[in-house]
């Protein structure tokens, strides 16, 4: 039996213009993936797809023949994870050449509505999995930045920048002195990440001055020391993303009344918004409707 594991991840800065070279803070989660390989004596892979609380969410099987197929299902999860498998014999043709079947399990840690990376998590065991470059594999299926792809092989907060189109991965030492006035809240629903890159895509104006205002609050972002300043930086960094993606931050439309800053991590419209406040805002949320609220130490792998 063979086991793999990726950390799920939260983009704490730069999302969107992350796309396009601007430097990116983000943090790997405690909560992950797991995926184990089991071999079994019939040319074919007997996959199952376990929630946090071992219910099964998918399960399906594939003939090795149907790996290196075209053919295709009315199932999108089975398409999509077909099209994984196949990317991974792309880049390493030896992997699933034989005639050795496999029974494949794997468990989230956390919801499949978080937004915390079940996609990247995915592709990052597989990867190991089929002994490939996880960011190609990323590349060949989802696309995106990467940020994700470094989180899940990173147990520390990074600097994520696409140099020349290449991943640059610096570990960096981002332990908020302030972080039990930080908090995590589900806004009730799930961004679909790839619909908001196609929207940003489309109607983005000219970056350069924007990602060079995004790399210093990256920079400033991982150094800061109070809880004021932090607040200050997030509520700038909202209102140059909002600029330039045409939308309106999120304090603006839910929570103008909140004593406090909040930045959205991520595409913007669901997921887990990151909220800073001196006084604790978990009343305020649960008052609205919002009862997934976790502390940062609570969400956040902050230790190698």
């Amino acid at each position: 039996m063979k086991t793999f594991y990726s950390h799920g991840k939260l983009l704490i800065s730069a999302e969107y213009v992350v796309l396009d070279g601007a430097k990116a803070l983000a943090v790997p989660t405690v909560f992950g993936q797991h995926l184990t390989v089991d071999i079994i004596d019939q040319p074919k892979l007997i996959w199952t797809s376990l929630h946090k609380d071992k219910t099964v969410w998918f399960e399906d099987e594939f003939s090795l023949k149907q790996i290196a197929s075209s053919i295709t299902s009315d199932n999108d999860i089975y398409d999509r994870l077909l099209q994984i498998l196949k990317a991974a014999k792309q880049l390493n043709p030896k992997f699933l050449k034989d005639n050795t079947g496999f029974k494949v399990t794997t468990q989230l840690e956390f919801p499949k509505n978080w937004g915390l990376g079940t996609s990247s998590t995915l592709i990052n065991n597989i990867a190991q999995w089929a002994n490939v470059d996880p960011y190609k594999l990323l590349e060949l299926t989802f696309g995106g930045s990467g940020y994700d792809i470094a989180c899940a092989k990173n147990s520390t907060a990074i600097n994520y920048q696409l140099v020349n189109g290449n991943p640059n991965v610096e570990l960096v030492d981002f332990n908020p002195k302030f972080s039990e006035h930080l908090y995590f809240v589900h806004l009730n629903k799930k961004q679909n990440s790839r619909d908001g890159i196609a929207h940003y895509k489309a109607n983005k104006p000219d970056l350069n001055k924007t990602i060079i205002e995004i790399n210093i609050l990256t920079k400033q972002l991982a150094n800061c020391d109070t809880l004021e300043l932090f607040q200050n930086l997030i509520d700038e960094h909202e209102t140059l993303i909002a600029k330039i993606t045409n939308q309106k931050p999120v304090k603006e439309t839910l929570f103008n009344d909140l004593n406090g800053s909040i930045k959205s991590l991520g595409a913007w419209g669901g997921d887990f918004v990151l909220v800073a406040s001196k006084t604790n805002p978990i009343d305020y949320f649960k008052s609205k409707g919002f009862d997934t609220i976790l502390k940062y130490d609570e969400m956040v792998l902050s230790k190698v």
